[in-house]
């Protein structure tokens, strides 16, 4: 997938864990552990609010995107 998930990379600048955002966002483990793997399909953008308001940051700074190249 084109769509690169660095929610770990956030996480470990803010030296958090995963169970405390989830916790503070309203998700599951398991769904953000979905999200952080990029196995989601899709976010809502209600998460992506979220989870940017909780770690103070853009949503560039924890999606990117790269060519595929197959």
């Amino acid at each position: 997938m084109a769509i690169i998930i660095d929610l770990d990379v956030m996480l470990a600048k803010r030296k958090m864990k995963s169970a405390e955002l989830a916790e503070a966002i309203g998700i599951t483990p398991q769904n953000l552990s979905v999200l952080k793997s990029g196995r989601a399909k899709a976010v809502r953008f209600t998460t992506l609010d979220a989870i940017c308001k909780y770690l103070d940051c853009q949503p560039g700074d924890i999606l990117r995107f790269e060519v595929d190249i197959d």
